[in-house]
């Protein structure tokens, strides 16, 4: 009963704290456009970009329609299109996610003060810091199994009758979206290159934070010690091994093969334990990515 009790704890807390950090991904990715991008007179891809499009197309300032309306239509309109033509599921921390930064977007452009950070004047700095925002929150909402629409709804329709790549359907929709700036009529190039570097580094630091968090290291060790190193990774590192049986091609003789998988910044310590109880072990360590079980990532449909 105790165990149990502990399970549904355990859960609780786990599901508690991946809604929190989706609603902390949502604020950040809305101050990176909103607080950053905006006051710039900046411009990017997405569904987000496409909104500024509109605010900037209807009025701006003088009365445009404002991010987070556009957002959610924009967004609606394609979980629509998504549900008719792909009968597509969306989860429930995808649509939240949608309408929590439809709201939040909507919050934060009619209270923050214009140029709360002071670099209006700098559209490359903003560029630069709103990416690096941007790709912070929808890394922690990616991470938590949601999604923020827009381009990624875009790929699946188009992917349903095309067989091209998911990231040049992105880069094809971003592309368009900024180069449609050109023609607004305060638009010029100087917008344009500075919303393709947005992209760029946005992009960039997305694939490196989504990376990092999932990283591991594979282990395999040969040893004829191949039991005190299981007992020693499972009673130190707590972590699980699996022995596998193999055969030695030079000598043909039999070897038990230690496989464990570790997250990447545990792998020195492990292999310096290794190490210290048998100097004379063969072993092998490559890069993984996903690594789903205990100990692990959770897999999300």
């Amino acid at each position: 009963m105790t165990k149990k009790l502990d399970i549904n704890k355990t859960s609780l807390t786990q599901t508690i704290k991946e809604w929190v950090l989706i609603t902390v991904g949502v604020i950040f990715y809305s101050f990176a456009w909103v607080g950053v991008i905006l006051p710039a007179d900046g411009i990017g891809g997405g569904a987000t970009g496409l909104s500024l499009l509109v605010y900037y197309a209807t009025g701006g300032v003088d009365g445009g329609v404002p991010i987070g309306v556009s957002y959610f239509i924009i967004n609606a309109l394609l979980v629509l299109a998504a549900v008719i033509i792909l009968s597509a599921k969306f989860g429930v921390k995808t649509i939240y996610a949608i309408i929590l930064m439809s709201v939040v977007m909507g919050v934060m452009q009619g209270v923050i003060p214009d140029n709360i950070l002071g670099l209006a004047d700098d559209k490359l700095l903003s560029s630069i810091l709103g990416a690096a925002c941007a790709a912070f929150g929808v890394s922690l909402v990616l991470m938590q199994g949601g999604s923020t629409g827009g381009s990624d709804i875009v790929a699946m329709i188009v992917n349903k009758y095309r067989n091209v790549s998911y990231g040049r359907v992105v880069l094809i929709t971003d592309c368009i979206i900024i180069a449609s700036s050109y023609f607004l009529p305060d638009g010029d190039m100087a917008t344009v290159i500075y919303g393709m570097v947005f992209t760029l580094i946005f992009s960039t630091l997305a694939n490196v934070f989504l990376d990092g968090n999932k990283q591991s290291a594979q282990i395999f060790v040969m040893s004829e010690h191949y039991e005190e190193i299981a007992d020693l990774i499972t009673s130190d590192l707590h972590r699980g091994v699996t022995i596998l049986d193999g055969m030695g091609w030079f000598t043909k003789k039999p070897v038990k093969v230690v496989m464990v998988a570790v997250r990447k910044n545990e792998a020195t310590y492990m292999l310096n334990k290794i190490k210290a109880l048998d100097s004379k072990a063969f072993i092998t360590m490559g890069s993984v990515r996903g690594v789903y079980g205990e100990g692990f990532d959770t897999f999300r449909k």
